[in-house]
């Protein structure tokens, strides 16, 4: 029987309204922390008798490599518990959509939008590498966009600290075949540099409107990160967004990028002086760091022109994660 309801109360403060998504490890409730009287998301563990020792491994993971990770771009984590077998994290429920639905309704998307999305996700990425943690599965589902045009990097479940042991198993390939880099599909362990080439995927697909690799099976679009160049980008795509795009793509981690702050900065949405200083951003973050220069997607890309035509303008979705099988 599903123990997941509306009403069900967990850790004797969260309150579950309504369920918003779900994933291969997890369900994402609405939810209300009865104690601050907010609205917050609520992630909860499904249950899998097979594999239940290393889902919960990875779900504590998950709540101790994003509790350390503040930035505006990063989702925030409120707290983690543990609740009659019920594991479960909480964290900030983000007023958006998630990239995969901006993608999947409008296609295309100006160069601008993109590069606005591509840079706050680059930040989001430099906090995390400086904190040793590898996202390992940056993809569209996993970026939000808030109506303002805030981005919200989200789901660092399968992550993992750089240098520790991990909760892999034998024969077991983590990550999302569309986006996984080349060193991760022929085996080799995932670093800074892979999460950067996936975010090369998710620009050439913003770009395109489609993925550059998708062979119809998890094997053949894999080989396809080692072996094929990607298309070909359009020729409206501006010079330099398309010399960054083509640097994040390399085949060889050691050509893409020196690190994700460098991105952020060759994309103007980080001060050039940040890119060689030397700071633990684990712990804290200069001044002038935090204040992002967003681009709105509109007029050029409303969130409004994905939403459907009888919805109001302020109901946009409430998204706190986007699991590949809800929305892909």
């Amino acid at each position: 029987m599903h123990r997941l309801v509306e009403g069900l109360r967990l850790g004797d403060r969260y309150v579950l309204q309504d369920r918003i998504a779900s994933g291969g490890m997890a369900d994402v409730w609405r939810g209300l922390d009865d104690v601050l009287k907010r609205e917050v998301a609520v992630k909860v563990m499904r249950a899998d008798p097979d594999n239940e020792q290393i889902f919960a491994e990875r779900f504590r993971d998950e709540a101790l490599h994003s509790a350390a990770l503040l930035h505006a771009n990063i989702t925030t984590v409120f707290d983690y518990g543990e609740d009659d077998h019920l594991t479960y994290l909480v964290m900030e429920l983000v007023q958006g959509l998630p990239l995969s639905a901006i993608i999947r309704e409008q296609g295309a998307m100006q160069p601008e939008p993109v590069r606005s999305i591509l840079g706050q996700a680059a930040l989001a990425l430099g906090t995390a590498h400086e904190a040793g943690v590898v996202h390992r599965d940056v993809k569209p589902a996993n970026i939000l966009v808030r109506e303002d045009g805030l981005v919200k990097l989200t789901d660092f479940g399968i992550a993992r600290a750089i240098d520790t042991i991990g909760h892999t198993r034998v024969g077991e390939m983590l990550g999302t075949p569309n986006y996984i880099s080349p060193e991760q599909a022929i085996g080799q362990p995932a670093t800074g540099a892979s999460d950067l080439y996936a975010l090369g995927v998710v620009a050439h697909e913003m770009l395109t409107g489609k993925r550059p690799f998708d062979r119809g099976t998890p094997i053949a679009t894999a080989m396809c990160h080692v072996n094929e160049p990607p298309p070909p980008l359009g020729d409206d795509v501006p010079e330099d967004l398309r010399e960054v795009v083509a640097s994040l793509l390399e085949k060889d981690p050691e050509a893409r990028p020196e690190n994700a702050l460098s991105v952020a900065v060759m994309l103007g949405v980080a001060p050039a002086e940040l890119a060689d200083l030397d700071v633990d951003l684990a712990s804290g973050v200069p001044s002038g760091y935090v204040v992002l220069p967003v681009t709105p997607l509109t007029p050029s890309t409303p969130l409004e022109a994905v939403k459907p035509p009888d919805r109001a303008p302020a109901d946009i979705p409430t998204m706190a994660a986007a699991p590949e099988e809800l929305l892909d």
